[in-house]
């Protein structure tokens, strides 16, 4: 339960912090400005950063805030993002960002205890590497990914969508090998990503910054490093392929930089997900690429857990070596991708002209904009048994909801979308982990089967609304997919048990349902408020009487 709390947290503080950040960075000018390298054309506020640290570090402190490690890394971590806030707001050069980054490595790996010791059988059986290769390497490490992740957050979601892979990725290992302290640190890591994915997928409202892209690199190396050098099964080559695919690209343009005689810290259009574009790929779609690479390294990563470094660096070569062929090959040859027209022209068109009448968004909006909240109230009357500090909270929810409409109604949004992102992955993990005994047969078939229906009739409100600020699909929908997809799928008891992957398709129609919704009802919130309202009423009477 600390796990789903931990990611509850980290989720909805980042949420909530974001647009109150997003209105300071315009005083204090947290902007970042368009310039000819630069894909965005207009000033974008950069403290998305500052949002996922806080969502992140709050709850990791709450819980383990006694460990010496935890200490460390927060001293650490504060001065990367003391760092990377300064850059961000007024700029300086990269080796004043180095030595941050330098700074931090020293912390954590001196009072910190972390170093590169271990290569398993790369070297001889039980051999660790001497103190004076160890501190370097290690440095040399930690420095290296944290610019790695730093310099990959050139498209929106980038740099974000590639960390919340690698985190999953090692939250699931450490679990596995009972590295609670890990696990707990990746899973608020994820959680923070998420909420700030919400508001930096294509078309981007905010940035994370170079404090966001720091945090982010520092932490994914240290706690991959943390999960593999300890005594533990897995192999301590993991973390190369965990964080691979932006090592891999910086190594790739520093060495085009210093072949053409540059400096090597000289910004440029020649990472990965520039030579995509300039293939022909639409931003989202060379995002959802990079996606695509990073989802099966981490997959990698995952099978070989157990194997040999031998095989796990062959691997990770062929790969390498094929992605860098493939570039240069397209490079040299100039060439570009062919997009079809059946595609872009008369399939698009059909889709428009549907869209132009709008009969099929006059249904598929009615059907959800009451069945859903129908289907959510419904819901609470599935647990058997409501703790009385749940009803408890869904009081306190239902006086804020109250107040806020009260005297701040331009919040009630804001102050809807985060108590229902609380309070559906409870409603639905309750009833499914303890169901009324009634709900059997056909009735829970028909239950589940509303899921499904209201899916479609999302789908069709997604692609035929006509309007420009709703909710649009964007490459954070992959991740969401693919995390759902997997995690059901893993071979843990209690996954398995209590059927996660249907509770992860419920929780996450639901949450679907409710952004397509609320983009869709023009601020007008009212109706979305009755119904939330009476369903917190219905959880907290459940739990008193």
């Amino acid at each position: 339960m600390i796990f789903l709390t931990t990611l509850l947290f980290s989720v909805f503080i980042t949420i909530a912090l974001i647009p109150i950040f997003t209105r300071l960075a315009l005083r204090v000018h947290l902007i970042d400005v368009p310039d000819e390298r630069k894909v965005h054309s207009i000033p974008m506020p950069k403290s998305g950063g500052i949002a996922m640290a806080i969502g992140a570090l709050f709850p990791v402190i709450l819980w383990a805030y006694k460990e010496d490690f935890v200490k460390w890394y927060l001293v650490a971590i504060t001065v990367i993002v003391i760092s990377g806030l300064i850059d961000d707001i007024r700029g300086h050069g990269p080796w004043t960002k180095f030595f941050a980054q330098v700074m931090s490595a020293l912390i954590i790996i001196f009072p910190g205890q972390l170093r590169i010791e271990n290569l398993g059988m790369l070297l001889p059986d039980g051999f660790l590497l001497p103190s004076w290769i160890t501190v370097p390497l290690t440095l040399i490490t930690i420095v290296g990914v944290t610019n790695a992740i730093n310099l990959s957050d050139g498209l929106d979601g980038l740099a974000g969508g590639i960390c919340l892979l690698s985190f999953s990725c090692i939250a699931y290992m450490a679990y596995l090998v009972e590295n609670h302290l890990v696990a707990l640190f990746s899973v608020a890591m994820t959680g923070a990503i998420f909420g700030f994915l919400r508001f930096n997928t294509y078309p981007a409202s905010i940035f994370m910054g170079d404090t966001g892209s720091q945090f982010l690199g520092f932490s994914a190396i240290v706690l991959s490093l943390r999960l593999t050098q300890d005594e533990t099964v897995l192999s301590p080559l993991l973390p190369l392929i965990i964080l691979g695919f932006p090592v891999l690209d910086t190594m790739t343009v520093m060495a085009q930089r210093y072949q053409e005689r540059r400096s090597l810290f000289r910004a440029d259009k020649n990472h990965f997900h520039h030579r995509l574009m300039r293939l022909g790929f639409y931003q989202a779609e060379s995002v959802l690429i990079i996606y695509l690479l990073q989802a099966g390294l981490v997959t990698a990563a995952f099978l070989l857990r157990f194997y040999s470094e031998w095989l796990i660096l062959i691997g990770y070569l062929t790969f390498s070596g094929i992605v860098v062929g493939a570039f240069t090959i397209t490079d040299k040859k100039g060439l570009k991708i062919k997009r079809f027209q059946i595609f872009d022209n008369i399939i698009r068109g059909k889709l428009r002209e549907l869209k132009d009448k709008g009969t099929i968004i006059k249904v598929s909006f009615r059907i959800i904009e009451f069945g859903i909240p129908s289907l959510l109230l419904f819901s609470t009357f599935l647990p058997a048994n409501i703790p009385r500090y749940a009803s408890y909270l869904c009081l306190i929810f239902t006086g804020l909801i109250i107040m806020v409409w009260c005297f701040r109604k331009n919040f009630i949004g804001l102050t809807l979308r985060i108590i229902l992102y609380m309070f559906i992955p409870y409603v639905i993990y309750m009833g499914n982990m303890e169901m009324v005994s009634w709900m059997v047969g056909r009735f829970a078939k028909t239950y589940n089967l509303l899921f499904f229906l209201f899916a479609i009739f999302i789908v069709l409100t997604i692609k035929f609304s006509r309007r420009r600020q709703g909710f649009k699909s964007t490459p954070m929908d992959f991740l969401i997919l693919f995390i759902a997809l997997i995690v059901p799928n893993l071979p843990i008891e209690e996954i398995k048990a209590y059927h996660m992957g249907l509770v992860a398709a419920k929780i996450i129609t639901l949450f679907f349902s409710y952004e397509v919704l609320m983009g869709e009802l023009r601020e007008d919130f009212r109706k979305l408020m009755v119904f939330t309202i009476i369903s917190l009423v219905v959880v907290s009477l459940r739990g008193i009487i």
